[in-house]
């Protein structure tokens, strides 16, 4: 069995699961739905509270299937009772991010500013305190969504080695190259 796939997925109060005949799996909750269709042989079931995860056989695509939809579906329960919150940190002089609705306005150190327009699902907030870096906010309840978006606006201005500029998450850590050190000559 697969460790991640066989644990069954408790539903908070609130949501609702519903599993429909085409095999996709919708799930309600107060902060929006979500739909994932699901492989023809990943059987899923709701009752008592709990929704269980199965497959026909102990193949290995069954198997990997098994613990990728369970993961999915937890996922899924969890973006519409809480929501996912990512946050990124904008690093470096004279860089700046603002949010206007639906679009980021960055200031990457390019010729041009960057306005980055974003689906409806996710939600943006931009702020910058005094003396600190500005922070990019980011809000779904799509997991999958929004780790893709801000992989799209990291990838606008990946973090340099040297001093570490450019974009990046709030708790990654940077790994810094020393760079050239000056030799004495005899």
């Amino acid at each position: 069995m697969s460790r991640i796939g066989k644990l069954p997925i408790s539903i908070p109060q609130g949501v609702t699961v519903t599993v429909n005949k085409d095999n996709s799996v919708t799930v309600k909750g107060p902060k929006g739905e979500l739909n994932q269709k699901v492989d023809p042989d990943i059987k899923v079931e709701t009752g008592g509270g709990k929704v269980t995860v199965s497959r026909p056989t102990n193949q290995k695509r069954h198997r990997s299937l098994h613990g990728l939809y369970r993961a999915l579906i937890n996922n899924m329960i969890i973006g519409v009772s809480k929501e996912f919150k990512i946050e990124q940190e904008v690093i470096g002089v004279g860089y700046k991010a603002e949010s206007k609705g639906q679009i980021l306005d960055m200031s990457l150190g390019y010729s041009h500013d960057i306005d980055f327009e974003l689906p409806p699902e996710v939600k943006v907030e931009a702020r910058t305190e005094r003396r600190s870096n500005p922070i990019i906010t980011l809000t779904s309840n799509d997991k999958q969504l929004i780790g893709q978006v801000a992989a799209k606006i990291r990838s606008l201005r990946k973090p340099e080695p040297y001093k570490g500029k450019g974009i990046k998450f709030v708790k990654e850590t940077l790994r810094k190259k020393a760079g050239k050190s000056a030799t004495t000559t005899k």
